[in-house]
């Protein structure tokens, strides 16, 4: 067909730094929080991370089902990712797919460094989080959702957890992967931190990297994830000291 674009074959990014969508190599897309949107829910938080639209609930503590799961020492916490048949361009089988199962183990292996589940023996902690929109980076914007919706839960925690996908394209280390960066470009590398601890609780690495272009992806996902933890903090603040206002943050082009 004429002029149509055959994937892998596009410039993903120019001779100036400039990607597809406007951004320099180390520029984050728009990004939006909300906490406290589901009075069903004991916590939540809604993300527009890019074309992203997530909804994170926390429900529990509470009681354990079935009761063998029960841990005496500590609470069980359970995470679910789904996509909703709708979030993608082709429409999307409502059962969970591998790669939902996946995510949601990787979500809770993120979250459970960061939540003090000793506190909760013998109950449940439950988190479910909903993608409406996918736009690539969507664990790493649920995960960073979830943990908003933990704290408002009032769950205790060390550390809020916060993701942010670094990579490669056209051998360019750049921040903020969107759906076709993610899916065209060279490398993906998933980070999940809790900054003001220094760990981190996810690393996932996808494609093949110089040493110095390992390190360099690495250190601009923990450098992006802690502006975004920021974010997350001041989203708090808007929850519980001044209304229910989102908190939105558009970076400026680099100089």
């Amino acid at each position: 067909m004429e002029g149509a674009k055959v994937a892998g074959t596009r410039k993903l990014i120019d001779g100036k730094g400039t990607r597809l969508d406007g951004r320099k190599w180390d520029e984050l897309r728009p990004i939006s929080l909300q906490v406290g949107l589901m009075k069903n829910a004991d916590g939540s938080a809604y993300i527009e991370w890019g074309k992203n639209k997530i909804m994170a609930a926390v429900y529990g503590p509470k009681e354990v089902h079935p009761k063998h799961q029960v841990l005496p020492d500590r609470a069980l916490l359970r995470c679910r990712y789904h996509m909703a048949p709708f979030s993608v361009d082709d429409r999307k089988n409502p059962a969970p797919s591998r790669r939902e199962i996946e995510i949601s183990k990787v979500t809770r292996e993120a979250l459970q460094p960061a939540v003090i589940v000793e506190d909760y023996p013998r109950t449940a902690i439950e988190v479910w989080i909903e993608v409406l929109q996918s736009d690539g980076g969507s664990r790493c914007a649920g995960i960073t959702a979830a943990s908003l919706a933990l704290a408002d839960a009032g769950i205790n925690m060390r550390d809020m957890v916060v993701g942010c996908s670094c990579g490669l394209i056209e051998d360019t280390v750049v921040s903020d992967l969107d759906d076709t960066e993610d899916k065209e470009g060279d490398g993906d590398m998933p980070v999940a931190i809790m900054p003001n601890l220094g760990q981190v609780t996810l690393f996932q690495v996808d494609g093949i990297y110089t040493r110095e272009k390992f390190q360099k992806a690495f250190e601009l996902a923990i450098e992006k994830g802690k502006q975004i933890y920021g974010m997350q903090r001041a989203a708090l603040n808007a929850r519980f000291f001044g209304g229910e206002g989102a908190v939105t943050q558009v970076e400026e082009a680099a100089e």
